[in-house]
C-alpha cells in the first residue's frame, strides 16, 4: 500500500501555527475527522494520547509521526501538517517539529506498522523532508511523496522505461540470521549505490517476516547478474545459468558499489544449480569456514524465535511464583496454576530449540531430506538416547553441542547418501525423497547419536559444572562475563556477536541456574551498550559527528534499550577504528560490572521490556550507564572534531 493511497488532499494542512504539542494533535485529529476517517473522534484522540504517554513519537530531524490503532478508525488513513515555526514535541534531539504525520489504523492488521516503516525510510532523506516543509500547495506536497516513494520503492511504481530496457540490470537478495537490521541495511545500501551509479537494481529481502520484493522469472531472465548478500541459505535454483556473486551480508552494507561493478563488468561467475528445488547458495569459491558459518546461521536464525519466546514465558512463570511467595525448590516455576501454565507453554517452545537448530543446519547442507535427520538428531541430543537407553539417559544428554554436531554430521552423511543414490536406476527417482532418504537417514542418525551422546554428555556436564563453579568465584565469573559482553560489540550482529549470544542462550536452556542467569545478563548488557554509547556521543559531543550522524543518533537510545545492537553498525562502518574499540571496552566493562554486582537475567532477549526478569535491576542499569558513558568518553577521545 502506497503512502498516497492513505493521504487525501483534504487531510493535509500547510503552514500551520501550533502553540504546543496538544494543539498540533488536535489539528491532525480534526483533519482525520474532516476526511471522514473516524467514527468517534474522542475515542481516537484518546488512543493517540495514550501512545504519547508511552513515549514521544517525535523521531528527531524536525519530524514526528503520532499513531494509534483504534476501533474508532473506519479505514487506515494519514493526515499531515507543516509547522514553519516549529512546535515543541519532546523530540529526542531537542529540535522543534516542523513536519508531522498522523497515522490512523484499524484494530485488525498491521497497516500502521507498514506505513510507519515506509515513512521512516523515506524521511531519512533530508532533501525529501526539505521538499515537504517547503511545499506551497497540497498537490506539491503529494507529488513530493509520490516521487520519493517511486524512487525508493520502484517495484510498486509504473516504470515503462525499465520495462522497455528489459527490466533491471542488477538483481540482489539480502538475508541475515535474524532477518532484521542487516537484511534491510544491505538492501538500502545496494539500492542507493545503484541509484548513484545510474544502474537499475531491484533487491529482494529475506527478512524475519518472509521474502519481500520477490524477484520474478522475467526479471531474472533479463538481468545482467545477481548479487546474493546473505549469511544464511536462500533459494538459488532460480538463478541457474546466470552470473551470480555470493557474499556475506556485511559486504552488501559496506561494499555495494564494488559488488555492482563486478556484475556490470562481467566479473561474476556463472552459477550452475544442481537438480534440487532449493540449492545451497554457496559457490565453489567459498571457503570451508564460510560454508560452515552459513549452515550454522541457518540453524540459529530458525532457532532464535523459540529461544526468545519460550525463555520469556518461563521467566514469567518464575516471576509469578516469586510474587506468590512459592518456595524456590525443584517445583519453583510450577507451584501455582498460572505459573505452571506459562512454564509448560514456554517449555514446549524451548523443547523445540535443539531439534530446530540441528534440523535447519542439516537442511542447509542436504536440502529438504536433511530436515528429518537433523530434527531427529537434535531430539536425540536433548533426550540423551544411547544404545542401552533409547528412551533417554539423563547422564548422556549432549544438549546444545550435541545438537550442533548432529546437524552438521547428519547433513553431510545424508549429502553423501544422496550422491551414492545418483547411481540407482531412474525408475527409483520418485521414491528417493519419500522412502530411501528418510529411511536410511533415520537409521544413520539413530546409530550416530547413540554413539555420540555419551561422549558429548560428559563434555556437556563438565561445562555446566564448570560454569556453576565459576559463578561461585568472582575472580572467574567476572572475566568470563566481560569477555562475552565484549564479543557482543566486536561485529554487532556478526559471527562474534552471535557466538556470544548463542553460548549464553544455550547455557540458559540446558542448565538454568544463577551462573547461567549471570552470563545471560552480561551478554544482553554487552549488546545494549554500543547503540547507547553512540547516542550519548552524538548528544554530548556533537562536534565529533556529521550533521546526518547527529540527526540519526537519538534513534540509538531506543535501539540500545531494546537490545538491538545493529543500530551501531552505520557508525562502526563509517569509523571502525574509533567506534569498534570504544564499544568493546564499554560493553566489556558493563558485562564485568553486571557480574560483579550479581545481576541475573532469566529471559534471553528483550532489553528494558523484560525488566521484571532482571535480578538486581538498579545495579544492572548502573552497569549499563557506566559502560555506555565509558564508550562515549572513548569515542570523544578517539574521534576527531569536525571542521
Amino acid at each position: 500500500m502506497r503512502i498516497t493511497d492513505l493521504l487525501k488532499k483534504q487531510g493535509i494542512s500547510l503552514g500551520v501555527a501550533a502553540s504546543d504539542k496538544s494543539d498540533a494533535i488536535d489539528k491532525l485529529v480534526a483533519l482525520h475527522d474532516k476526511c471522514g476517517n473516524l467514527s468517534d473522534v474522542a475515542a481516537y484522540k484518546e488512543g493517540i494520547l495514550k501512545r504519547e504517554e508511552m513515549g514521544t513519537t517525535a523521531i528527531g530531524m524536525e519530524v514526528a509521526i503520532p499513531h494509534a490503532k483504534s476501533e474508532a478508525v473506519k479505514a487506515p488513513a494519514l493526515t499531515a501538517i507543516t509547522v514553519p515555526d516549529g512546535v515543541d514535541y519532546d523530540a529526542p534531539d531537542g529540535t522543534p517539529c516542523k513536519l508531522i504525520f498522523m497515522i490512523a489504523a484499524t484494530l485488525d492488521g498491521d497497516v500502521h506498522l507498514e506505513v510507519l516503516a515506509r515513512l521512516m525510510q523515506m524521511l531519512m532523506h533530508e532533501d525529501f523532508t526539505a521538499k515537504l516543509k517547503a511545499a506551497k500547495t497540497e498537490d506539491e506536497f503529494l507529488k513530493a511523496i509520490d516521487d520519493q516513494e517511486a524512487k525508493q520503492f520502484p517495484e510498486e511504481a509504473a516504470a515503462p522505461a525499465k520495462e522497455d530496457k528489459g527490466g533491471y540490470r542488477v538483481l540482489a537478495v539480502t538475508a541475515c540470521p535474524t532477518g532484521i537490521a542487516h537484511t534491510y541495511m544491505a538492501a538500502e545500501a545496494l539500492a542507493k549505490a545503484g541509484e548513484e551509479m545510474g544502474v537499475t537494481i531491484k533487491v529482494e529481502t529475506n527478512g524475519s517476516g518472509g521474502a519481500k520484493n520477490v524477484l520474478t522469472a522475467d526479471e531474472i531472465a533479463n538481468c545482467d547478474g545477481i548479487i546474493i548478500a546473505a549469511d544464511k541459505s536462500v533459494e538459488t535454483a532460480r538463478f541457474d545459468g546466470k552470473p551470480v556473486i555470493s557474499t556475506k551480508v556485511a559486504d552488501g552494507i559496506h561494499k555495494p558499489e564494488e559488488l555492482i561493478k563486478k556484475v556490470i563488468n562481467g566479473e561474476a561467475p556463472v552459477f550452475h544449480s544442481d537438480k534440487k528445488a532449493e540449492a545451497d547458495t554457496a559457490t565453489d569459491n567459498e571457503s570451508f569456514g564460510r560454508k560452515l558459518y552459513k549452515h550454522l546461521m541457518n540453524g540459529v536464525s530458525h532457532m532464535l524465535p523459540f529461544v526468545v519466546a519460550g525463555g520469556i514465558f518461563i521467566a514469567i512463570a518464575f516471576l509469578i511464583d516469586a510474587a506468590c511467595g512459592a518456595p524456590q525448590d525443584g517445583n519453583f516455576g510450577s507451584a501455582t496454576p498460572v505459573a505452571a501454565w506459562f512454564k509448560s507453554i514456554g517449555g514446549v517452545a524451548f523443547g523445540f530449540m535443539l531439534p530446530i537448530l540441528a534440523g535447519f543446519i542439516a537442511m542447509s547442507i542436504a536440502d529438504r531430506p536433511g530436515l528429518l535427520v537433523g530434527f531427529v538428531g537434535g531430539s536425540l541430543a536433548s533426550l540423551g538416547a544411547t544404545f542401552g537407553a533409547p528412551g533417554g539417559d539423563a547422564t548422556s544428554v549432549s544438549g546444545f553441542l550435541g545438537a550442533l554436531l548432529a546437524g552438521f554430521i547428519a547433513g553431510w552423511l545424508l549429502k553423501m547418501l544422496e550422491k551414492a543414490c545418483d547411481h540407482l536406476p531412474r525408475a527409483l527417482e520418485g521414491i528417493k525423497p519419500v522412502l530411501i532418504y528418510p529411511l536410511a537417514g533415520l537409521g544413520i542418525v539413530g546409530v550416530m547419536m547413540c554413539a555420540v551422546n555419551p561422549i558429548m554428555g560428559i563434555i556437556n556436564t563438565a561445562m555446566t559444572n564448570g560454569v556453576t563453579a565459576m559463578a561461585k568465584n568472582p575472580a572467574l565469573i567476572v572475566p568470563l562475563c566481560a569477555l562475552l559482553a565484549g564479543m557482543m560489540a566486536i561485529d554487532m550482529g556478526g559471527p562474534f556477536n552471535k557466538a556470544a549470544y548463542v553460548t549464553a542462550a544455550g547455557l540458559l536452556a540446558n542448565s538454568p541456574n544463577t551462573a547461567t542467569y549471570m552470563i545471560m545478563a552480561a551478554v544482553m548488557i554487552g549488546g545494549m551498550v554500543p547503540p547507547i554509547a553512540i547516542a550519548l556521543s552524538t548528544t554530548f559531543f556533537k562536534n565529533r559527528w556529521t550533521p546526518e550522524e547527529r540527526k540519526n543518533g537519538p534513534v540509538n537510545y531506543i535501539m540500545g534499550l531494546s537490545f538491538i545492537t545493529e543500530g551501531a553498525i552505520p557508525y562502526a562502518a563509517g569509523h571502525p577504528l574509533q567506534v569498534i574499540p570504544s564499544c568493546i571496552v564499554g560493553s566489556a566493562a558493563a558485562g564485568a560490572l553486571s557480574a560483579l554486582f550479581g545481576c541475573t537475567l532469566m529471559a534471553p532477549h528483550g532489553g528494558i521490556f523484560v525488566l521484571p526478569t532482571i535480578g538486581n535491576p538498579l545495579m544492572y542499569f548502573l552497569a549499563l550507564i557506566i559502560g555506555s558513558v565509558l564508550g562515549m568518553l572513548m569515542l570523544a577521545i578517539l574521534m576527531k572534531k569536525k571542521a
